[in-house]
């Protein structure tokens, strides 16, 4: 099937526009993942057998501890079973497959995925792998109106391809030169996914107003306004509002614009 159009709409009533993943693009980033989980355990057989001084023949016809077999297999499992649950939630919902194919896993409602959500859609690739290959999975996402499969359902997330932002040469704005000069990065503030998620809607549409003023205000104003804005939102970062200049504020919170841009703004 052809990638399809999902409209969402989020808890904050912002609709967004999506392509689902079809059967194709999902299998050939699975056959990726598959390819370099096959490697890694090949090292783990590999490994095992040095440490034991044994043969592949050996481990093929269990003529080892059983208690190193069975730890083998379990560590084997841990991995393949791992690989999919770590790549999808510390990596923006995608495996190095999705992610060379072009796709990742939201959320139903548009947002990161969740180490929950993570957690259930992977645990139940047991029951999509059967009886053999996936077939109920490929089933389920070949005849889905949203392509999911059964782990997608119960956990409330879907894959869809990767938005592609559009590149244009266009001339930096004031507020750009002014992040440039100060060198700030998304990088000067770690902030995690559970983070990221006490910022509100509200929250996200005061900062803005903030910024799209920023460079408009005068010394007086823009020192009022900044600590207004940060008493507001920095305590739900941590923030000790209290012990910090106008100035450390004033960075902060670019920062944080530049980090909740790529959450909050979308293409529509």
């Amino acid at each position: 099937m052809n990638a399809e159009q999902v409209d969402i709409k989020t808890p904050e009533y912002v609709s967004l526009q999506f392509q689902s993943a079809g059967l194709g693009s999902r299998a050939a980033a699975f056959i990726v993942d598959q390819l370099i989980l096959m490697i890694v355990n090949i090292l783990i057989v590999i490994g095992l057998l040095l440490m034991l001084n044994a043969s592949m023949m050996d481990f093929l016809l269990l003529d080892m501890p059983s208690y190193l077999v069975a730890g083998a297999i379990l560590l084997i499992f841990v991995v393949r079973w791992g690989y999919f649950f770590a790549f999808e939630y510390f990596s923006g919902g995608s495996t190095i497959g999705k992610k060379m194919v072009g796709i990742r896993v939201i959320q139903e409602n548009g947002h990161s995925i969740t180490l929950l959500s993570s957690l259930i859609r992977n645990l139940l690739r047991i029951i999509d792998s059967l009886p053999i290959n996936y077939l109920i999975g490929m089933l389920m996402i070949f005849f889905h109106p949203k392509h999911k499969r059964l782990g997608d359902l119960v956990a409330g997330t879907i894959v869809v391809h990767e938005r592609r932002k559009k590149r244009k040469k266009k001339k930096q704005t004031k507020l750009e030169q002014e992040i440039y000069i100060r060198g700030l990065s998304k990088d000067q503030l770690q902030l995690g996914e559970w983070d990221i998620s006490r910022v509100s809607q509200k929250d996200w549409e005061l900062l803005r107003t903030y910024i799209n003023r920023f460079m408009e205000l005068s010394l007086d104003d823009r020192i009022m306004l900044t600590r207004k804005v940060a008493e507001i939102i920095g305590p739900k970062l941590g923030w000790d509002i209290s012990e910090k200049g106008y100035r450390e504020l004033e960075n902060n919170l670019l920062v944080l614009y530049l980090i909740l841009k790529e959450e909050w703004e979308f293409e529509i």
